[in-house]
């Protein structure tokens, strides 16, 4: 399933002005990288997975759930479904969790 262009380009103005951001297509998706590490990727269905600290007991509930792969709970991603992204405000809170995370990771 292709990504949600829709979803890309509301991802693209929340990080419009940051350091360090490209784009690549992967999984299906399309992944947005700060200094070579995922943060955040638009899905399918106006969905999007972000990254977050696989230490850390985020919540999880009716919008947002562990990111599975296959058969396989991806460690340190959760999904938002469309739902739990349709307001500005949510969009920039989750796509800003991610991208904080991924600011903690070194350079790739």
């Amino acid at each position: 399933m292709a990504y949600d262009e829709g979803l890309a380009e509301r991802i693209r103005q929340v990080l419009e002005g940051e350091t360090g951001v490209s784009e690549k297509k992967m999984f299906g998706g399309l992944a947005f990288l700060v200094d070579g590490n995922m943060a955040v990727a638009a899905g399918g269905d106006g969905a999007l997975m972000f990254r977050r600290d696989p230490g850390r007991d985020d919540p999880v509930g009716e919008h947002i759930r562990p990111q599975v792969m296959g058969e396989r709970v991806m460690s340190g991603w959760l999904h938002v479904d469309a739902e739990g992204v349709a307001s500005d405000d949510a969009l920039r809170e989750i796509v800003g969790r991610g991208l904080s995370f991924a600011r903690t990771l070194p350079p790739k």
